[in-house]
């Protein structure tokens, strides 16, 4: 499972560093630039701290990370202690309330508890630009050069709009709706290409006492949410909707997407709100191996992360873009991407940056292929196996690539939370009932409206 620091946790990690600097953070975030890394100032070499979240990468290849951290100290001698672990912002939290930060960090955005969404609100990220520049540990090429085009310079990788990088691309998975392709076959049940087909077959399903959809919490709803702004409006719509265009949710586009949502959350497993929660999720993605659900979003992690669960009989693994709105259109798959940081209180930044490069090695890529993570590199594709090459092939399949995510924006306490609390958890009430697709909208629009006001 992939997928918010409470205001406590914040102020207690600001008073760290200010206690631990003496006054506001005086590392490479936007607004202090030119303070020399601290790491300069000891002596002797430095040990790296990295801490990294476990997913089903690590799943499907225990040791993963270990092993791509042995590495960097065989190539540059640097020590590294890894902290892993799946709760990975309740391990670290406690030791950067005392100003203790690792120095690398593995943690995408759109996780529950929001701790890298609040390093980027906070301004404690360092600047990572001149990684792109670095020569990669080992190799002769530059990161830039190795990075597929496009997944950097987004506001995934650059939060501020200001031509800095404060997070590296890391892996990368397309992600759609997955379902068991046996049973369409038996049941001889084309795939939906457009919503009207999608709600034509959610009628044929529920006379066989299958739910259309189901999902794992409402974290995963941002990947299907950009996919579908992206299929009713294209790439103008989306990164207007991104950065909050004042009326962009009451245009015919904005409209389209909370209709499609709404009629969604009534074919939607009924079970699913009650079991959309960091602890059950995977009961929600066992009800499309128990062929209980049709439909469920996710990225490519899912077979591994279920690889273990019992299944119904000739299950098969499928994945699909989200429909198109109109016959002959095309279809969209987001992009979703982990990021790879490092905290602007980090001891030994430079070194950190070393480390960051050094992941778009070939030695570090082969081994996170080992547990199917594929970094944004180019060639990798053509060393994909099993599954991925069904999974990654998406594009190829006439499926518009989405890359991006919301605008950050200064928190507002009390008064607006993140983009999942506001835009997404209430679809659990949608679903539940407890809501009115009325209710969401407006909610919906005025939280849009204060993240605009409060754009970083």
């Amino acid at each position: 499972m992939k997928r918010f620091l409470s205001l406590t946790l914040t102020a207690l990690l600001l008073l760290s560093l200010l206690t631990a600097c003496g006054g506001a953070p005086q590392a490479d975030t936007p607004d202090n630039e030119d303070t020399p890394d601290t790491e300069d100032s000891q002596d002797g070499p430095a040990v790296l701290k990295v801490a990294a979240l476990s997913s089903g990468y690590e799943t499907n290849y225990p040791g993963m990370w270990q092993e791509v951290c042995d590495a960097y100290t065989a190539e540059t001698g640097m020590e590294v202690t890894l902290t892993l672990e799946k709760n990975l912002e309740d391990v670290i939290g406690p030791s950067m309330q005392g100003g203790d930060y690792p120095d690398v960090v593995l943690l995408a955005t759109g996780r529950e508890k929001g701790l890298t969404e609040q390093f980027i609100k906070d301004k404690l990220m360092a600047d990572i630009t001149d990684v792109l520049s670095m020569t990669i540990p080992g190799e002769t090429g530059t990161v830039s050069d190795k990075l597929i085009p496009g997944f950097v310079g987004t506001n995934a990788t650059n939060p501020y709009n200001d031509g800095k990088t404060y997070m590296a691309p890391m892996f990368y998975s397309p992600c759609g709706l997955f379902y068991n392709a046996a049973l369409f076959e038996e049941m001889q049940w084309p795939l939906p290409t457009t919503w009207d087909e999608m709600w034509s077959l959610g009628e044929q399903a529920k006379a066989e006492g299958i739910a259309l959809f189901t999902y794992p919490t409402t974290g995963y709803f941002d990947a299907f949410f950009y996919a579908l702004m992206y299929s009713v409006g294209g790439p103008e719509f989306f990164n207007k909707a991104t950065s909050y265009a004042e009326g962009i949710w009451d245009t015919p586009e904005g409209q389209q997407c909370f209709d499609i949502v709404a009629k969604l959350a009534e074919y939607t497993a009924e079970v699913t709100p009650a079991q959309a929660n960091e602890s059950d999720f995977s009961q929600n993605q066992q009800l499309i191996l128990d062929n209980k659900a049709l439909f469920c979003p996710n990225g490519t992690w899912l077979p591994g992360e279920m690889a273990d669960a019992p299944r119904a009989d000739n299950f098969q693994w499928g994945m699909t873009a989200l429909p198109a709105v109109t016959s002959g259109g095309d279809g969209a798959s987001y992009a979703f991407l982990e990021q790879i940081w490092v905290p602007s209180g980090a001891k030994n930044v430079d070194a950190a940056k070393e480390f960051v490069a050094f992941m778009y090695s070939d030695t570090a890529a082969d081994i996170f292929l080992k547990g199917g993570a594929v970094q944004p590199i180019n060639g990798i594709v053509d060393k994909l196996e099993g599954d991925n090459v069904l999974f990654y092939s998406i594009y190829e399949n006439g499926a518009s690539a989405v890359v991006g995510i919301f605008s950050s924006y200064n928190a507002v306490a009390g008064t607006v939370g993140t983009n999942r609390e506001e835009f997404f958890d209430p679809v659990n009430d949608l679903v539940s009932g407890n809501t009115t697709k009325d209710q969401w909208v407006a909610r919906f629009k005025e939280a849009s409206d204060l993240m605009r006001e409060n754009l970083l």
